[in-house]
């Protein structure tokens, strides 16, 4: 049974990660890893904060997607403040969850997510060019160029297009219970970028389909007849997790390794160690700490606590990997990791489509940055990091401050 005392909201805005690290800690310790949660507020609400009930409850389809199974009154919100985010996958469960993640998981397997290595490649290079040669930088401004300039060259979408899909993805990217002020940005940010789409929809059927994402999307809508709103909703999903999804990822991974002085020095020696890193990063500090809501479609238990109809769910992705029942010593951050079964996109049917291109990226992005800054170090003490904690269930920083002694050329062999 969950202890009856309730979590407050503020367990989702904890200070810093090692406190949330702690707290989660705690949470598994405690005998019943399902605990109630005031979160939303005045919603029946729990969390899950062990590895295998976390398994279990992404695959338990008592727990739904689909907004209509949520109550009345978070409907209500959720179709006032952002009807553009409720019309994609994310929001749906079977069969409309099929029918919509048909419309785009053609276009992210991972064979074809590798095709683009090369180019993602030129664009890190790129950016790291605009440093100065030695000196300080925001690493964190670096952690969302790279993946926004990929979103919108896969979409087909203008550059200076981009602060403005930014700042729309930023506040899209909250929840719709913060305060009146959050609530009306995000009201505007849902309708600005549902009228750009349109506009752009509208603008690559008059101009000719190319082999762009849009142009790709659009195709497969005319197959498989996808609404326009359905369309929408779906780039809007691909705009803000196929970018800052990736920017934590980079931010939250880079950290890490500045925290770990032997593990930085080990990829910085051995470049080809990147891909169990990123699974080591996605593990230890993952971008997405907690899954987007799971709603109870029937009265029902998990692990032993029961759960009422209606009751929100949600799935602690940062505590079920650090569970010591699936992962040996798991505090410990060895970017040698084996059989990394980690849970930082997800898992079984709503498994995050766009993993394949955020793994890339971040194949990319960590040893280019440490082959090509010489000396790169954090800039300030750990505990200054600026850490963000506010109602979505993303978890990065806000800034990166590093420096470096010398900025090589891209086709420098030193590290």
């Amino acid at each position: 049974m969950a202890e009856t005392d309730q979590l407050p909201p503020e367990f989702f805005t904890a200070p810093e990660p090692g406190d949330t690290h702690a707290a989660n800690k705690r949470l598994r310790a405690a005998g019943c890893p399902v605990r109630a949660i005031n979160y939303p507020p005045g919603g029946d609400a729990y969390v899950v904060a062990d590895y295998e009930t976390a398994l279990k409850g992404f695959s338990d389809p008592r727990l739904s997607k689909q907004v209509e199974n949520s109550p009345a009154w978070f409907r209500e919100l959720l179709e006032d403040s952002s009807p553009v985010l409720i019309r994609n996958m994310i929001t749906a469960d079977a069969p409309e969850h099929t029918r919509l993640r048909r419309l785009v998981s053609r276009a992210f397997v991972p064979r074809r997510m590798a095709l683009l290595q090369p180019r993602i490649q030129e664009i890190t290079d790129e950016i790291i060019d605009a440093f100065p040669e030695s000196g300080e930088v925001d690493l964190m401004e670096f952690a969302f160029t790279l993946p926004m300039r990929v979103i919108c060259e896969f979409l087909g979408v203008p550059i200076e297009d981009r602060p403005e899909l930014h700042a729309w993805g930023y506040w899209l990217s909250g929840a719709p219970f913060a305060d009146e002020e959050s609530n009306r940005q995000l009201k505007l940010a849902s309708d600005g970028i549902e009228r750009y789409l349109v506009d752009l929809l509208d603008q690559r059927r008059s101009s000719g389909l190319g082999e762009d994402l849009v142009s790709i999307l659009l195709r497969a809508a005319d197959e498989d007849v996808f609404t326009n709103d359905e369309l929408v909703s779906t780039l809007v999903l691909l705009i803000i997790a196929g970018h800052k999804t990736t920017a934590n990822l980079i931010g939250n991974g880079m950290q890490a390794l500045f925290s770990h002085p032997d593990q930085l020095e080990l990829l910085r020696s051995k470049p080809e160690l990147a891909e169990t890193a990123v699974e080591e990063f996605l593990r230890f500090e993952p971008p997405v700490y907690r899954g987007t809501l799971r709603v109870a479609t029937e009265d029902m238990e998990l692990a032993g606590c029961p759960i009422p109809k209606e009751g929100f769910v949600h799935i602690l992705m940062d505590s079920a990997n650090r569970d010591p029942e699936a992962f040996e010593d798991p505090d410990r951050l060895d970017i040698t990791r084996a059989s990394n079964r980690h849970l930082a996109f997800g898992h079984g049917a709503h498994f995050c489509v766009g993993a394949p291109l955020s793994r890339v990226e971040g194949l990319v992005a960590f040893p280019t940055l440490l082959r090509r800054l010489r000396g790169l170090e954090l800039a300030v003490p750990h505990d200054q990091l600026d850490w963000v904690f506010d109602n979505s269930t993303s978890r990065g920083l806000k800034s990166l401050p590093v420096r470096y002694d010398a900025r090589l050329a891209s086709d420098t062999l030193e590290g």
